[in-house]
């Protein structure tokens, strides 16, 4: 997946300027900066989400597999089947475990009773969840811990096989041993998938992403590895963020 010169506005205020960024398959990478940068926003870019906003525009390329996902006949609905989306605050339907992680399959009309059976119990089995829930599997996702409603609302978005997963936050609302837990999933999905991350944690950003990208004030300032980004950045901007001269 890449992005080619995005400018983006919300009304007259331009956001985004010129962003220019391509993502590994099979690579975690961080979108690090502090609030109000533009990081969350560029992740809503990658699967239209801000489409949502009547004031919004965009010009340049968003493109996955070479397609531009801006181009005019792009029905936005697949789209988001290739580009999964988990929130900053766990989501789940008032429904049970099963129709949460089924839904996305039912909303693009797959009818086999079986093949659904099978995505369900091996997102579960993806998201590290369904040891822990297959006894309850029909009773409803609002009485799992905060943890495991995220970790099911990541299974929710790998059960139509997406290209490419985008997390907001996943851990900011969670407690540390579900945050370790939430690290610990990232670490093994992204031998399946790529993986687009926004966090504020520094520490967290270091842990599970393989490359880092930090903005400020709508700009990209620098993109690398991320050992070296958080060793050796090469611009004083990024350092200062990184050592907490400002945030």
């Amino acid at each position: 997946m890449r992005i080619k010169d995005l400018d983006f506005f919300y009304g007259d205020f331009h956001c985004l300027h010129k962003v220019c960024l391509e993502f590994n398959a099979n690579q975690v990478t961080a979108l690090i900066g502090p609030s109000g940068c533009g990081k969350s926003t560029l992740l809503r870019c990658l699967n239209r989400m801000n489409d949502l906003i009547s004031t919004s525009r965009v010009q340049g390329e968003v493109l996955l597999d070479d397609q531009n996902i801006y181009k005019p006949d792009v029905d936005v609905v697949t789209l988001r089947r290739h580009i999964g989306m988990v929130f900053q605050k766990p989501n789940p339907f008032p429904k049970s475990i099963f129709e949460n992680v089924a839904y996305g399959l039912r909303v693009n009309g797959v009818k086999d009773k079986t093949y659904v059976q099978e995505r369900v119990e091996r997102s579960l089995q993806e998201a590290a969840l369904w040891d822990e829930v297959k006894d309850r599997i029909h009773e409803s996702a609002l009485g799992l811990s905060g943890g495991q409603q995220q970790r099911l609302c990541i299974a929710r978005a790998m059960a139509v096989e997406p290209a490419v997963l985008l997390m907001d936050e996943p851990a900011s609302a969670l407690d540390p041993i579900a945050t370790q837990k939430i690290e610990e999933l990232i670490h093994k999905l992204k031998e399946t998938y790529t993986i687009i991350i926004v966090t504020h944690n520094m520490q967290q950003a270091a842990r599970v992403s393989d490359v880092t990208a930090f903005f400020y004030l709508g700009e990209l300032i620098e993109v690398d590895q991320t050992k070296k980004i958080f060793t050796r950045p090469s611009s004083q901007k990024t350092s200062d963020y990184i050592t907490g001269r400002f945030g």
